[in-house]
């Protein structure tokens, strides 16, 4: 027959293996990622379905798991108070004080929670069952509970948690990266479909100084040569000036058979979808969409012609550069062989931000306009000023326009020095 001693002993085991369980099952459920387990739910796994269902109601999940973990801890302290009083006498509840809390924390809180921290999803799938079976017993104090935290809630003025925030999402895919959960081109190209809403007209368009148009007064060879030369298969038609665009000529429209097509080009263009500077780019998606066009133009404060912005721009936004057999495959920043870099100033001065780590508190959108901002006024080529650890150079323009720059790094040490001097 099993002494007291010993019967103590094996009640005392069985308290901390349930609390190390209940402990485990909390990290688990607290862990876990639910899109793991919804794909193992959808391939048939019962168990994953379950655990599902019980996340889903996580008030009530985590109300029995402290239910359950605090009645065996409550449990194991009486159980080895008797034990080590029966055995020691007077200190035998001061023993037991340190002895249980020692055991608890080793074995019931530490050891299972790191276990179930590294593999929640398949703790969860094992715990559901015994879980729900909990839930079941526990039911009335579960309900009683439920009361106290409506009260509680209202006491406090409790609210609905807020969904995840743009920064949050930015910040898991950051995550999964690091972990391994996804490469690089799969967690640039969900960046850039969370980034999509952010972005305005004026930041993907095309500059009205880089733009090709013909005048509704051009004949036909001068637009079949603009066609030629560009390579584009639509074109712009203004009249009097470019702040008048008033047609979008196609490419197959103005070839017809063998020959260029006849009559007036009025009778060939399609009417331009025009949108203001600040259009979110997802809302231009969907205006383009619904005028079956390929191009909006995109007008400023003043009603001119700003640029252009076309569908395809805005899908590079999400998939990164599309480029096709007539595109030239051009670098915005070449390292030269002294070390010092040459850039498009068409860039975006968010890219030219980051390329260099350099903060620049500008409105400007391209390099071009940031870097005539600077010189205060329209430089000359030689030009050049410094910027943080940067100096920048002016090395080609185009009717008064800055087409490049040279940039040169100078190194920590050589900027502390000449801020010493």
């Amino acid at each position: 027959m099993i002494s007291e001693q010993a019967s103590n002993l094996i009640a005392i085991a069985v308290c901390v293996l349930l609390s190390a369980f209940f402990s485990a099952t909390e990290t688990a459920f607290s862990s876990l990622n639910k899109t793991r387990l919804k794909v193992l739910a959808e391939k048939g796994n019962s168990r994953a379905s379950l655990a599902l269902t019980l996340s889903g109601d996580y008030d009530k999940l985590i109300s029995t798991i402290l239910i359950g973990n605090n009645v065996v801890n409550i449990a194991a302290s009486a159980i080895a108070t008797i034990f080590f009083v029966s055995l020691l006498g007077g200190i035998g509840p001061t023993v037991s004080t340190v002895v249980t809390t020692i055991v608890v924390l080793i074995f019931s809180e530490i050891t299972p929670k790191s276990i179930a921290k590294d593999y929640p999803e398949a703790f969860a799938m094992f715990a559901s069952p015994i879980i729900r079976a909990a839930m079941w017993a526990f039911a009335p104090l579960n309900y009683v509970f439920s009361l106290w935290k409506r009260m509680v809630s209202r006491l406090f003025g409790g609210r609905k948690s807020a969904g995840i925030s743009q920064e949050e999402l930015l910040m898991l895919l950051e995550e999964a990266e690091k972990e391994g959960e996804l490469d690089q081109e799969e967690g640039e190209l969900l960046r850039n479909a969370v980034e999509f809403g952010d972005l305005e007209a004026k930041d993907i368009l095309t500059h009205r100084v880089d733009l090709e148009a013909v005048s509704i007064t051009d004949s036909k060879e001068k637009i079949a040569r603009v066609f030629t030369e560009s390579r584009y298969s639509r074109l712009l038609v203004y009249e009097d000036t470019i702040d008048k665009i008033v047609g979008v000529i196609h490419l197959k429209d103005f070839y017809q058979g063998t020959g260029l097509f006849r009559g007036s080009i009025r009778n060939i263009m399609a009417t331009p979808v025009y949108v203001y500077q600040t259009e979110k780019i997802g809302n231009l998606l969907r205006i383009l969409q619904a005028n079956k066009s390929h191009v909006a133009v995109v007008i400023d404060a003043y009603g001119g012609t700003l640029g252009i912005v076309t569908m395809e721009d805005i899908l590079e936004e999400i998939v990164g550069d599309i480029w096709d057999e007539h595109d030239e495959v051009e670098e915005a920043f070449r390292l030269m062989e002294n070390g010092v870099w040459t850039v498009d100033c068409s860039v975006s001065l968010d890219d030219f931000r980051e390329h260099f780590s350099v903060a620049i508190d500008s409105d400007c959108v391209s390099l071009g306009g940031w870097v005539m901002e600077e010189m205060g006024r329209i430089p000359e080529e030689g030009d050049r000023f410094d910027y943080e650890n940067l100096t920048v150079t002016v090395t080609k323009l185009d009717d008064r326009r800055v087409e490049t720059v040279t940039v040169a790094v100078r190194p920590p040490e050589e900027e502390a020095r000449e801020a010493r001097e």
